[in-house]
């Protein structure tokens, strides 16, 4: 029995691997492979579509490592219709070097009658290719929100729980709307501040900005459009810190208590509620066009086999915390196990001629490395997604920062702690090069549960589920505040979108 692989799924149980040990890995049969994921559904509508396939040789085993030579495996997608000329750019496969490969495409025009995919191997239809969408298969920028939120959450297979969600809201039964609008513009709406307040309204986005810092709503914006292209919004009001630090750190026990600012990354000490950071959600909208490095991208690019990888830690990045300078430091006096070097200094400026500039490395290239040694940054360091998506071993410093996913990772499973002060790292680096397959599988598993955690429709889900509990928790109704302006969506000059609604919208106020 063909089983697929223990990787990123949607609608497909996670099954076990089967491991093909020994000798070089046998061909690949084409009917026997497995294809699956969202970018098969008409109805996910994603920046960038994306699907998975399992390569499986003639006797039902998985594949573990990417077929001998270069790929066979080829994608070709097109309209059902002749009569329908549209826009699809259909990259290479990306091998992951496992046996699975990541399937991509980006529709720059909606196709009305459907897709038809057609996956290839030498020339040979793979498992149920090719396979049939019918239309209509919605671009990225046409503007069809599905009306029933639900229905939306089961076509993308949302997780009906996410423990950071559960947490956040934890500090808030109920939220006051008017406790908020009094208090966020004097806390931190001064000329400082970078808040942006937010009404949604009939799935309309309005905003004004608190404070001389907000240029990163740009960030914001691009996603809650993008989230109003593809289903419902509920009716809410809120504030999104665009700073770096979170911001609110009072407890739940004092009086006044919390207020529910929305952030992109949390700490122990503060209660804000968590969103997918502006990075790793920028990069999932540009994919495909504006960004080289994103969710998709690096999981074909992670350098060289294990076996091959060069056995020391590796650090590049900039002079944002003192551990840093510390790990260069360490590097100039443990040549053999650690390579670090500071890229651009600016808050350490007088430390440059002591430590030295190093020129920058391209990401993909860390991944020659076969440890990752992760720091924070000012608050939590944002390569982080990235760096577990590699197939190197990350060895991550404690940390009272987090992103929405940490929750889900535990160390010596998925990773391996450092102490703050990174007094341990040598004697960690050490353990991973005197015991390689428990480092290699650590780095193995932390890998695997990053594809799943960061599939880049999950991210959708988890942006929708925020804002569902935030309106189920509010306490009064939200209006378009005096200041507010609509941000509007962005023109659909490419093709005329015909929405099949079961309602037409509610008219905006």
């Amino acid at each position: 029995m063909r089983r697929l692989p223990r990787a990123v799924q949607l609608l497909v149980p996670q099954l076990a691997l089967l491991v093909v040990a020994g000798a070089p890995e046998a061909p690949v049969s084409a009917p026997r492979s497995l294809v699956w994921g969202p970018g098969l559904q008409a109805a996910v509508v994603l920046p960038v579509r994306y699907f998975y396939v399992q390569a499986v040789n003639a006797e039902g085993q998985n594949l573990t490592r990417s077929p001998p030579g270069e790929t066979l495996f080829k994608v070709v997608v097109k309209s059902l219709s002749s009569k329908e000329l549209v826009r699809i750019h259909v990259p290479k496969p990306l091998d992951r070097n496992d046996g699975t490969f990541l399937m991509r495409y980006r529709m720059y025009e909606t196709v009305n009658k459907g897709l038809k995919i057609e996956v290839l191997y030498g020339g040979e239809h793979v498992a149920q290719s090719p396979y049939i969408l019918k239309g209509p298969v919605y671009h990225e920028y046409c503007e069809c929100p599905e009306e029933e939120p639900h229905v939306w959450q089961k076509t993308l297979s949302c997780p009906t729980k996410e423990p950071q969600i559960a947490k956040d809201f934890a500090s808030f039964p109920s939220i006051n709307l008017q406790q908020m609008l009094n208090e966020v513009p004097k806390r931190f709406g001064d000329e400082r501040g970078a808040i942006v307040h937010y009404t949604i309204l009939n799935n309309r986005i309005y905003r004004r900005s608190l404070g001389k810092y907000t240029d990163f709503k740009m960030f914001s914006d691009e996603i809650l459009l993008s989230l109003a292209r593809k289903v419902l919004l509920p009716d809410l009001e809120f504030y999104i810190n665009l700073g770096d630090w979170p911001l609110e750190h009072r407890r739940v026990n004092e009086t006044p208590g919390p207020i529910p600012i929305i952030s992109w990354c949390g700490s122990q000490d503060s209660r804000d509620i968590i969103l997918p950071t502006y990075d790793i959600t920028h990069s999932t909208l540009e994919a495909m066009r504006g960004v080289t490095n994103d969710l998709l991208s690096i999981q074909g690019n992670t350098g060289p086999s294990w076996i091959n990888k060069t056995e020391k830690a590796f650090f590049r990045g900039r002079d944002s915390r003192e551990e840093r300078l510390q790990l260069v430091q360490l590097s100039k006096e443990n040549p053999q196990l650690l390579d670090a070097g500071i890229t651009g200094y600016f808050f350490f400026q007088e430390k440059e001629k002591e430590l030295g500039k190093a020129k920058l490395i391209g990401f993909f290239d860390f991944f020659k490395y076969k440890y990752q040694v992760n720091v924070d940054g000012t608050v939590a360091a944002y390569r982080y997604p990235y760096l577990m998506l590699g197939d190197s071993l990350v060895l991550k410093q404690d940390s009272p920062y987090y992103e929405h996913f940490y929750v889900a990772l535990k160390p010596w499973k998925h990773y391996v702690p450092i102490k703050r002060n990174l007094s341990d790292l040598l004697e960690k680096v050490k353990w991973a090069k005197e015991n390689d397959e428990e480092a290699k599988k650590i780095a193995k598993e932390g890998q695997l549960m990053a594809r799943e955690l960061l599939q880049p429709h999950r991210l959708y889900c988890y942006y929708y589920r925020v804002l569902q509990k935030y309106a189920e928790r509010q306490s009064s109704k939200p209006e378009v505040r005096e200041g507010m302006e609509l941000v509007p969506q962005p023109a659909d000059d490419t093709s005329v979108c015909r929405c099949h609604r079961k309602k037409p919208l509610k008219e905006e106020l």
